[in-house]
């Protein structure tokens, strides 16, 4: 599989769940396991540039794909607009939510530029944050909205 980028070839048990791999295999700590009942969110990586809950998604089911973490949001040492928007507008609290919430927010403003609060809290909604009651998440994605609509005022040389 290709994670973030990279190739990678490992030999895994069949049963090895996706999140697993990605932590202990390939030590990339960020996606977080919370439940292994698809119910919580914290581990949604993307497969494809679709996201998934790599907690319910064998490992062996990526064979082939492209796998995104959190990890591979940044670019050359620059945030992501959410992961700024996350900075920007308080919305983490203990973190533990946030790998996920932020990979549910990058796939839906790749979809939706604009989306509205409405869009927002559906897009989300299959995530749990037990420290907030979502407000600070919601202006977080809002101000990555923000942010990426704004263009950059040229001045003329002239």
């Amino acid at each position: 599989m290709n994670i973030n980028g990279d190739e990678v070839t490992r030999d895994i048990e069949p049963r090895t769940l996706l999140v697993h791999h990605i932590r202990d295999n390939l030590g990339l700590t960020g996606t977080h396991w919370g439940c292994d009942t698809s119910n919580c969110g914290t581990c949604v990586v993307w497969v494809d540039e679709e996201p998934v809950k790599s907690c319910t998604t064998l490992a062996a089911m990526a064979g082939g794909h492209d796998v995104r973490t959190v990890e591979g949001m940044e670019t050359d040492g620059v945030l992501d607009t959410v992961q700024e928007g996350f900075i920007q507008c308080h919305g983490l609290q203990c973190g533990f939510c946030t790998p996920g919430m932020m990979m549910t927010a990058r796939a839906l403003l790749d979809r939706n530029p604009d989306p509205t609060e409405a869009e927002i809290r559906e897009a989300i909604s299959g995530q749990i944050c037990r420290c907030t009651g979502y407000s600070t998440i919601v202006r977080s994605i809002q101000w990555a909205a923000k942010k990426e609509q704004e263009t950059p005022v040229e001045v003329s040389a002239s």
